[in-house]
This record gives C-alpha cells, sequence and structure tokens, in this order.
C-alpha cells in the first residue's frame, strides 16, 4: 500500500477536521472544574467531539469519566496504544492570526495545538481511517487514547490506566520525528523567599500562569521615585530590545513588561519576562523582603537555565543538559515570594542528591526549596524491537536513517510500559510549541499520516 499517496487523497477532509478541533479553545479552566467536566468545559468538548468522529467511522470508542477516552479498532489480545491529547496552553498574545481558528497561508495551519498536540493526533485519527478502510487485517487492537490534562500534569491519564488497560506497546505523536527513546526527568519545585518588613516596597510581583511555559508577561507594583523610574525602565528596555510601560496610579508605580513565551523543555528559546523585570528592580527596590525576592530571580535565572546557581546543573550523553524554567513568580508583601520552576533533569541524573543539596545550600540564605511533583525519567533501549519496528517505518517513509533523539519536553510516552514519542516535529523544523503563531506544516503533517498508517501496519499486522 501506498501510504503517502493515500494520505494526500485526504489531505481536504484532514484540514477541515484539524480546524474543527482548533476552533475549541481546549485551555484547562480550574474556576469551571465540575465531576460533568474536571478541568472545564472546552477541553471535554474537544474529546467529545473526537470521540463522536471515531463513532461515525464505526469504530468503539469509550469516554473515561469525562477526563480521557480511546477509539479502538481491530482484534486481537494484544493492545496498541496511539496516546494523544487535545488539550493546549493558554494563547498567549501578539498572533497574526486568531489563535482558534485555523487560519491556512503559505501551506501552513496557524493555531493554539496545531503542532501540540491536535495536529500530530488528527495524523494518527485519519492514519487509523485509513488503515480501516483499507481493510487491512489487524492481529492486535489499535486503541487511539485521548487525552484532556497533558499540559497541565497527566490527570487524565492518571486516571484512564486506572480503570483501562495498559497498551503492550505504544507511541506517542507529540513530539520529534524519527524517534525519541529518552525523555527527561521533569519535577517542580518552589522557591520561596521572605525577610519581610513590615512595610515592602514592592506591593506585587506576577508573571507567568503555568510552569511549562516562559512568561511572557510580567506586572510589579511599587514604591519608589517616580521622578527617575521611568526614564531607568525605558532604557532598560530598550537595551534588552523589549517592550514595556510605566503608569502610576494611587501614587504607586505600575510595572509591565513583555517577553516571549515558549516550551519549557528549552527556556533559552523564549525570553523570561519575570526574570528580566526582576533584573531591573534588583538595583530599585531596598527593603528586605522585595529584594531578596527580585534578587534571588535575577541572580538564579538571568542568563542561566542550567541551574549552577543551586547546584543543580547536569548534563549526560543519552539525554543533555539539565534545565530550569522560571515559570510562575509571584510577590505578595504579606507573604514573600514563590518562584515555581519546572526542572527537566538528565535521565541519569541522581535526583535526591541533587535536590537534597540544593535545598542545603539556600537554607543558608533563609530560602525555601519544596518538590511539589515529580515524574522520573522515561527510556527504552536502541535494541527493542518496538524502537527497530518504527526504525524500519521512518526509513521506509522518508529514505532518511531513523536516529534516537531525547527531549526535555515530557509526553504521554512515558505512561506506557513500554512507549516511545514518535514524530511529528521533522528534522530541521523549527518547534513553536507554546509559542505566539504555533503552526503546522501542511506537507509534513501528510507526510506523517503516512507514517503512522504504516507504522499501525507494522506493530500491529503482518502487512506494511
Amino acid at each position: 500500500m501506498n501510504w503517502m499517496e493515500e494520505a494526500k487523497k485526504r489531505q481536504d477532509e484532514l484540514l477541515a477536521e484539524l480546524q474543527q478541533l482548533i476552533q475549541i479553545p481546549s485551555v484547562l479552566d480550574e474556576t469551571q472544574s465540575t465531576a460533568e467536566h474536571p478541568f472545564g468545559p472546552e477541553p471535554l468538548k474537544a474529546l467529545e467531539w473526537l470521540l463522536q468522529k471515531g463513532k461515525e467511522a464505526g469504530m468503539e470508542v469509550k469516554n473515561v469519566d469525562q477526563m480521557a477516552g480511546h477509539i479502538e479498532m481491530g482484534e486481537g489480545e494484544e493492545l496498541l496504544g496511539i496516546l494523544g491529547h487535545v488539550d493546549v496552553v493558554p494563547a498567549g498574545k501578539g498572533w497574526t492570526y486568531p489563535p482558534f481558528e485555523g487560519h491556512i497561508e503559505n501551506d501552513r495551519l496557524y493555531g493554539r495545538g496545531a503542532i501540540d498536540d491536535k495536529g500530530p493526533t488528527m495524523a494518527a485519527w485519519m492514519a487509523m481511517k485509513m488503515v480501516k478502510d483499507a481493510g487491512v487485517p489487524l492481529n492486535k487492537r489499535v486503541r487511539l487514547i485521548i487525552g484532556t490534562d497533558e499540559e497541565s500534569g497527566f490527570r487524565c491519564v492518571e486516571r484512564y490506566f486506572e480503570k483501562e488497560e495498559m497498551p503492550h506497546i505504544g507511541f506517542a505523536p507529540d513530539a520529534d520525528f524519527p524517534i525519541i527513546n529518552a525523555e527527561k526527568g521533569i519535577s517542580t519545585l518552589r522557591f520561596t523567599t521572605a525577610n519581610l518588613e513590615q512595610e515592602e516596597q514592592l506591593e506585587s510581583f506576577q508573571a507567568g500562569t503555568r510552569t511549562n511555559m516562559v512568561p511572557d508577561l510580567a506586572t510589579a507594583v511599587l514604591l519608589a521615585d517616580r521622578d527617575t523610574i521611568e526614564h531607568e525602565f525605558k532604557q532598560f528596555a530598550q537595551q534588552h530590545q523589549l517592550q514595556g510601560s510605566v503608569q502610576i496610579k494611587d501614587q504607586a508605580i505600575h510595572l509591565t513588561l513583555e517577553g516571549k513565551s515558549a516550551h519549557a523543555m528549552e527556556p533559552n528559546d523564549g525570553i523570561n519576562a519575570g526574570v528580566y523585570l526582576a533584573e531591573f528592580l534588583k538595583d530599585i527596590v531596598i527593603t528586605s523582603g522585595s529584594k531578596t525576592f527580585v534578587e534571588f530571580v535575577a541572580t538564579s535565572f538571568m542568563n542561566d537555565s542550567r541551574g549552577h546557581a543551586f547546584g543543580l546543573n547536569y548534563n549526560d550523553e543519552m539525554s543533555g543538559d539539565t534545565t530550569l524554567n522560571a515559570g510562575i513568580l509571584s510577590f505578595n508583601p504579606a507573604k514573600g515570594g514563590t518562584v515555581d520552576v519546572s526542572l527537566r533533569y538528565s535521565v541519569s541524573y541522581d535526583f535526591e542528591k541533587q535536590l537534597t543539596q540544593c535545598q542545603a545550600m539556600l537554607s543558608e540564605k533563609a530560602i525555601a526549596v519544596d518538590l511539589t511533583s515529580n515524574s522520573e525519567p522515561h527510556y527504552i533501549e536502541e535494541s527493542d524491537e518496538l524502537i527497530q519496528s518504527l526504525s524500519r517505518v521512518y526509513e521506509r517513509q522518508t529514505g532518511e536513517k531513523a536516529t534516537l533523539l531525547s527531549i526535555g519536553g515530557g509526553t504521554y510516552a512515558r505512561v506506557l510500559k513500554k512507549g516511545v514519542a514518535f514524530g511529528m516535529l521533522f528534522p530541521g523544523e523549527k518547534d513553536v510549541a507554546h509559542q505566539v503563531d504555533e503552526f503546522v506544516d501542511i506537507p509534513n503533517l501528510i507526510k506523517a499520516v503516512a507514517i503512522y498508517a504504516d507504522a499501525i501496519c507494522e506493530l500491529a499486522s503482518n502487512q506494511s
């Protein structure tokens, strides 16, 4: 079967369906969390939309507690799992095209989720339909497992696998081609500062809403010399090629600074607005609590996303650098400052030892470090048959060598007993996940459909 030709025939159908899915703004909304929609109404709406597509195609579907679901075809005792998600991170500001429209231009489809992970999930879904319509006999069941909370903690698949069987093998179309067999550990650390005076100069500081995104906006309210701060702030913003504004309200100075969003797995791809605002303020504020907070942020994260300031830096050959993203930064004059950091640590990292050393180092500075979550690294040996099978598929469809990769992002592959991340960003493509003007390259989307159809046949039938 020439899967590439079959995929090209389905292009219009695929793009129309992807646009419909992107038009559902499926961002987590804890304020509207209920038993009917645990992560808010929009993620559930996206799940139900895709499950309905499964019903219409004559496949078996199941909704698991409104958190996750699956679409299944084929027969057999063994189960091949394909894990994607339909929730997305917030859109942010500055888009050229509306983020929840699915605008098409110059062989690109723009929209939040286009590459993370609605586009890849729809590519896998279309591949399933192609295999079914081609009448390929399957010796395994093939199940597309759909999550709705991947961007905020994997609660969806945790619940799913409490109630549903674990696939024997699987892959997640939510990262890079050729094959990702190593995913770094992901933990969230909370750094807390205090040393508060009765009246603090910094009345508030806020940047970021998610630890897995580089904050693109930071705000602060403070009491300071109004005669000079406006000029100094404009100079600072110009020096660092950033946009900012100053307003005087009720005798207080309100500062706003804009950065650039990016995925937390590589903070250097973004510009952390919170870190830059702290860098400016460290020479402005003088009260102890305010100064402790901004100096900690600036000295720890300015021009360093590798954790050298805490002794958390580490590198290994399997997975590269350990990285730290200061994702949520906040200061309250009554409570102190907090910095929630996404730590993406290398596969061979001695996590307990490194964290203990970090806590001891910062305790001398009266800064607390607490672990709020931790997901251990995921690694599959190169010799495993799953790796070998997917390598054959990738090389057959692209004519290129299937090299193995590692990432700092976390995909659903890490919840599988035996699974890897498999596409769909191709070598040389810019990773625009979590960024403004996120898009999917349409020719590569079609190529991914062909690869996933071939992979289903390779892993769940005797045909390819």
